[in-house]
């Protein structure tokens, strides 16, 4: 019964081949040649049963990843998923907003807002799946850019950009 077992998700993630060549295989290491490639999204609206906030942030979100062409098919559940915790991190806050962080408990007495809770939740969600899609600026130094196009982003006006 000798010896080390690998255990699967310890230790560092690994980099990206693409990356790895970008950066002239510092290593020196042999370039994994059958990474998979999954298929690139081109274009895709979203999901009907998005609330409103959500389909908002998708539409805000889709085309800064098509223009650096670092959404796969293969991604898609994880841009559902930050937009989902974004949605209901909105809704959380209108709560808050509305009955502020002390409300009224069950026999009369004051008790933390349960809407704290869940827009602590909702936070962490957005971190971990905008993390997976290069939405914070740590994990956007981590991606490969590829195509670089034109940003076609409706919000882009709006905020000035």
């Amino acid at each position: 019964m000798g010896g080390t077992a690998a255990v699967a998700g310890r230790g560092r993630k690994p980099k990206p081949t693409a990356k790895k060549q970008l950066a002239g295989n510092p290593g020196k290491r042999a370039l994994n040649k059958a990474e998979p490639q999954f298929s690139t999204v081109t274009n895709v609206d979203p999901p009907e049963w998005l609330n409103d906030r959500a389909a908002d942030m998708w539409r805000m979100i889709i085309p800064e990843l098509l223009r650096e062409n670092v959404l796969a098919l293969t991604d898609l559940h994880n841009v559902e998923a930050f937009c989902t915790a974004y949605g209901n991190w909105r809704l959380a806050q209108e709560s808050i907003n509305t009955h502020g962080i002390v409300v009224e408990g069950a026999q009369g007495g004051p008790m933390k807002n349960p809407a704290l809770t869940a827009a602590n939740e909702t936070m962490r969600q957005m971190v971990t799946f905008g993390s997976l899609l290069g939405l914070d600026p740590a994990s956007r130094t981590r991606l490969i850019g590829g195509n670089k196009q034109k940003s076609t982003n409706e919000f882009a006006a709006i905020l000035g950009s």
